[in-house]
């Protein structure tokens, strides 16, 4: 009952057509009165003063030559709706918009070594500062190598030239280090391979050729012993057979095992005759 009232609510607000300060809109009262009885707009549907973002793109899908007269307006959605259509030489107006929203549009349309795009990589923002991570050239991307969100760091080092990656080693966050892991090049992987979080250590060792992983087979964690276990040359596995842990121990034994004797496969099965068999 109460589920089915709040949903009756629910479609109720939504159809109904009110501006960003909750004011029942009236196309009468609009600015845009002769585009609605033009097809240009239409209410509930497609118009600007809308509170929803999905009907003020709507407008301005239709009418993408107006959105440079709403650069200023009060309501922060019709701001960043109109910042997607207007002219490209126009945004740099919007970089000191007080809304991050609006800011965030302005970062995905801006050329991509526009010089209003490096002003941005020290906007307030941090899903600004994401947007333009994802966006600038590799040339100035090594300059967001410190930025202050570890989100913004992970994309960065998705990002950059392999050559600076080492430059970010010691990142202070192990979400970056484990990105590093993966990409960094293979010359680096054992100082990530004795980084203080496990999951940098894993990731650094699965990539590590089998001769480089016999440096870790005393490493404090048994996950890593484990993953030494299961990929270092068998032939130096005797000393994990004698590992605290039965699991590092079983897998060493086994793998270590199949270098020293037969595989069970090779061995025959089958009884040897006796001469009784040859009469009867």
């Amino acid at each position: 009952m109460y589920w089915n009232v709040w949903v009756r609510t629910m479609r109720n607000d939504i159809d109904e057509s009110r501006d960003w300060q909750g004011q029942l809109l009236e196309c009468a009262r609009c600015e845009r009165q002769i585009g609605q009885l033009e097809g240009h707009c239409q209410l509930g549907h497609a118009c600007v003063h809308d509170r929803y973002a999905r009907r003020i793109d709507r407008f301005f899908r239709w009418n993408p030559d107006l959105a440079r007269e709403y650069l200023k307006h009060p309501y922060f959605e019709v701001r960043a709706v109109a910042a997607r259509y207007v002219e490209v030489f126009l945004l740099p107006q919007m970089l000191a918009d007080p809304d991050e929203t609006v800011r965030q549009s302005v970062a995905l349309r801006l050329p991509v070594h526009s010089r209003h795009l490096l002003e941005l990589r020290k906007d307030p923002h941090r899903e600004v500062r994401v947007r333009v991570a994802e966006r600038l050239g590799f040339k100035d991307l090594p300059s967001m190598m410190g930025d202050s969100d570890y989100y913004v760091r992970q994309i960065v080092a998705r990002r950059l030239p392999a050559g600076y990656l080492p430059g970010m080693l010691h990142d202070p966050d192990p979400e970056v280090r484990k990105v590093l892991a993966r990409r960094v090049a293979t010359d680096w992987l054992p100082v990530l391979a004795r980084d203080s979080d496990l999951s940098v250590r894993l990731e650094a060792l699965r990539r590590m050729e089998p001769q480089q992983l016999l440096a870790f087979r005393d490493d404090p964690d048994w996950r890593v012993r484990y993953e030494v276990a299961g990929r270092l040359e068998p032939a130096k596995l005797a000393g994990l057979c004698h590992d605290p842990d039965e699991v590092v121990r079983e897998l060493a034994c086994k793998r270590w095992a199949e270098t020293v004797t037969p595989p069970p496969s090779l061995v025959s099965t089958q009884k040897p005759l006796n001469q009784e068999s040859f009469h009867g």
